[in-house]
């Protein structure tokens, strides 16, 4: 099973200089005008432009770009946590918080300039494998 992360954004041409100018994604292909694949990551991620106050599909709910809550984000695992806050944060992401540490390791909270969460995850020893049972 392959996996694909999607995520909606207002302006495709703006999230995709954000993530590849935050997290060093490249460009992959072109998906039409609105929808842009990006690499680098260990799955694609796939930046599609929906605009706001549009129907989220079979929800019910209407699109909207300010900070918000899901329980779904994606956790980008990086080398240095210092260095590539500071790139985000450079690109145009917000902290939510300071670094936190925990035994497996240090993580950072963002939102992107569209609302969407994301974590920036440096792990220490051996990962999640110091809570792992």
């Amino acid at each position: 099973m392959q996996l694909l992360a999607n995520i909606d954004v207002e302006n495709v041409a703006a999230a995709t200089d954000f993530y590849c100018r935050a997290l060093g994604l490249k460009v992959g292909r072109r998906l039409g005008p609105g929808a842009v694949e990006l690499l680098g990551a260990s799955s694609p991620i796939y930046l599609l432009e929906k605009p706001a106050a549009s129907a989220a599909t079979g929800s019910g709910h209407r699109r909207g770009y300010a900070r918000h809550w899901t329980p779904v984000h994606l956790d980008f695992v990086v080398p240095d946590i210092q260095a590539a806050s500071a790139t985000a944060i450079a690109a145009g992401a917000a902290p939510e918080g300071e670094v936190r540490t925990h035994v497996w390791g240090h993580i950072a909270v963002f939102s992107d300039p569209f609302g969407n969460g994301f974590c920036l995850i440096q792990f220490l020893n051996r990962g999640y494998d110091e809570i792992a049972t």
